[in-house]
């Protein structure tokens, strides 16, 4: 029996040997990636005419926020642009507050979006919608709980033309209003760092393509040739959909820090992050299931695994030399993922105490994908914004792996 023991004990030594190895690769590519992720005011400014800009902004029951951003965006010290706030079939007052500010600034071009097709997010449907009543030679994307610096968008307008950029897209400040939030923001931040990472984003030789909803700039032309929102209307994280359909047509897309410049909102309670989480594994499942379950798995044992095997050989410390050894290379495995954490929550700009809270954070991050995995596999529906998704047949195949 002891043989079987050691054979389990070894491995797992194994695996988690492989685990602080590539938490060392993610600390580095974090490191790197907070350094050299270009800033989007930071930028040699050329010469330029100022375009008109259309502000494109979607909403759907966000009577708590869109006056805070219609604020924000009324407030910029762009002066040649338009403000194209969409109601997409709201239930509460988001509505009647966008025809407010429309009746007080010819700025705002109120839209009511008609009944969404099938097979269309009702988020991609409200984009197009909104898109029909644009005149701008540039388009800006944002949430309609993002809230904007005075000169955020005179800075993105004048980066993406002094560089001769196609797309720009601006890294937020993420806001968390909840503890649930505020504990899992590392952990998930973790995943989204090393997957998007702007280093790659902004590589021309890489496939990795994505925008930050919150706010991405780009040429209306460019949009146009990649099918608009229409050839993402199925995609339930349609940012980094539409953004890797920029990628791939060769047009010149940057990712840049903004953290300063943009706020926007994670999650607001504990459901909304429970449905964020299935909402990021659930197109991955969808595109190839085989991959999906990888990852999975590579999540389980990277943010979760090394935890529950530093008590269990902590607990039997000494028995056997195997133990020792998992208890050595858990114990390393842990303190990777504390640096880590706390290089995401200095990064992020939200107090360390969270950081201490992985443990907690990853158990939820790990069963949220759990959760979308298996949704994705029985087809049952989504829930997003008030709406349900059927998952039937509905392939996600925009999304960058």
């Amino acid at each position: 029996m002891s043989i079987v023991f050691d054979i389990f004990n070894y491995i797992f030594v194994a695996i988690f040997v492989g685990v602080s190895l590539t938490w060392i690769f993610f600390i580095r590519t974090m490191l790197l990636t907070f350094r050299d992720t270009p800033h989007l005011d930071k930028f040699e400014k050329r010469q330029h005419e100022n375009p008109m800009v259309s502000v494109i902004v979607p909403a759907r029951n966000e009577e708590k926020f869109i006056a805070k951003c219609l604020d924000s965006l009324l407030d910029q010290d762009y002066e040649n642009y338009e403000i194209i706030a969409i109601d997409d079939s709201s239930d509460d007052a988001t509505a009647d507050i966008i025809k407010q500010y429309a009746q007080k600034s010819s700025k705002i071009v109120y839209v009511s979006a008609r009944k969404k097709p099938d097979g269309w997010i009702g988020k991609n449907w409200a984009c197009v919608e909104g898109y029909k009543k644009a005149t701008g030679q540039l388009l800006l994307f944002t949430d309609s709980d993002t809230k904007h610096s005075q000169n955020v968008l005179s800075l993105a307008v004048s980066h993406l033309l002094s560089l001769n950029l196609d797309a720009l897209t601006v890294i937020p400040k993420m806001l968390c209003l909840d503890r649930w939030t505020k504990i899992t923001l590392p952990a998930i931040s973790t995943f989204l760092h090393t997957r998007f990472s702007a280093l790659r984003v902004n590589d021309p030789t890489k496939k990795t393509g994505y925008f930050f909803g919150s706010f991405y700039l780009i040429k209306n032309e460019t949009y146009r040739s990649v099918g608009t929102h229409e050839g993402v209307k199925s995609e339930l994280i349609e940012d980094g959909a539409l953004g890797k359909k920029v990628k791939e047509a060769g047009f010149r897309m940057r990712m840049t820090r903004g953290e300063h410049l943009v706020e926007a909102v994670w999650a607001r309670d504990f459901d909304t992050l429970w449905n964020a989480l299935k909402r990021l594994i659930i197109p991955l499942y969808l595109q190839t299931q085989g991959i999906a379950v990888g990852i999975f798995f590579a999540i389980l044992f990277l943010l979760f695994m090394p935890f529950p095997f530093l008590i269990y050989s902590a607990i039997f410390f000494g028995s056997s030399t195997s133990l020792s050894l998992l208890f050595a290379v858990s114990f390393l495995a842990t303190i990777l993922i504390y640096v880590a954490a706390l290089v995401e929550t200095k990064g992020l700009q939200i107090k360390q105490k969270y950081a201490l809270l992985w443990p907690v954070g990853s158990f939820i991050v790990v069963c949220g994908f759990l959760s979308g995995i298996l949704q994705a596999k029985s087809k049952s529906a989504v829930s997003w914004r008030g709406r349900e998704y059927a998952m039937k047949d509905q392939i996600q195949d925009s999304i960058s792996v």
